[in-house]
């Protein structure tokens, strides 16, 4: 199996990679991948979501061989990489800003592809800060959960699981900037304040270029003033990398309603979770 959207998964499947991390995240000494290889193309600037799967890797016996993603943009077809690869990997872990070529690699593929984020979406994220979520709030299905920014690879995944496990999902920004139009689980809003006054969960995630200005950022930045007005024991997780007074304020970020630093540990035991998952490998 591969994992290349959110939107390919179901709700059981979510909850089965949810499972797969719990036991990952309590147990010691699992070697399910001993003598498995996995060949990653991640760029030099990513640090995350690298780290996480090259340790996740290695913590769970495997090996790996990294490639820069521009590996990937040679004039040779990935139809033939991926058939090349396929005869010495167990599986491919690919971070590159075009979704298509992910998709074309998992097209000719014969074992399993993951998405480790693209200009389109950035599914093991989302997967992993929603698992997080679940951990603190039991009733995290029925909380309120607001994204303050554009469209952009985050606030779709996040719109997008949103609808899988049927969650309250908001956009917050200015007209023109919306995911779509709103239904069951999504509404979209331009007013900042009124929304967090019912949110649970605020997201963020950096801003564009043409939405860095002065203005905007008054308008849209969340503060621990702002963050005052959502709900009783509301939760901030900003998507790193996150600049402070940008997006959000640096007195939000140093209080208590930040919890993006240890949301972050269990991105090792998600993306586990996912490798074994798309592996077919179950855990006692």
């Amino acid at each position: 199996m591969n994992l290349l959207s959110t939107n390919e998964l179901s709700e059981w499947q979510v909850n089965e990679i949810f499972s797969l991390a719990t036991k990952l995240k309590h147990q010691d000494n699992i070697n399910v991948l001993n003598g498995k290889h996995f060949v990653l193309f991640f760029p030099e600037s990513s640090i995350r979501t690298r780290i996480t799967f090259e340790k996740g890797i290695k913590d769970l016996g495997g090996e790996l061989i990294l490639f820069p993603p521009e590996s990937l943009d040679k004039r040779e077809e990935l139809e033939d990489v991926i058939q090349y690869i396929s005869n010495w990997a167990d599986g491919v872990i690919v971070r590159h800003s075009d979704f298509s070529k992910v998709r074309e690699l998992s097209r000719y593929s014969t074992i399993p592809i993951i998405n480790a984020m693209t200009s389109e979406n950035h599914p093991c994220e989302i997967l992993s800060d929603l698992f997080s979520i679940s951990e603190e709030k039991e009733n995290y299905r029925d909380l309120v959960y607001t994204f303050v920014g554009p469209k952009s690879n985050i606030s779709r995944s996040w719109k997008s699981i949103s609808e899988i496990m049927d969650l309250k999902f908001n956009q917050v920004c200015m007209t023109g900037f919306e995911l779509g139009t709103d239904s069951r689980n999504y509404k979209f809003h331009t007013e900042l304040e009124p929304v967090l006054s019912i949110s649970d969960i605020v997201l963020t995630d950096s801003f564009p270029n043409d939405l860095r200005t002065e203005k905007y950022i008054k308008q849209y930045q969340i503060t621990l003033e702002r963050m005052k007005k959502a709900n009783k024991n509301a939760m901030l997780n900003p998507c790193p990398p996150f600049f402070r007074n940008e997006e959000v304020s640096s007195d939000a970020i140093s209080s208590n309603y930040f919890v993006g630093y240890d949301f972050k540990k269990n991105l090792l035991y998600v993306q586990q979770a996912i490798i074994l998952y798309c592996l077919g490998i179950t855990l006692d």
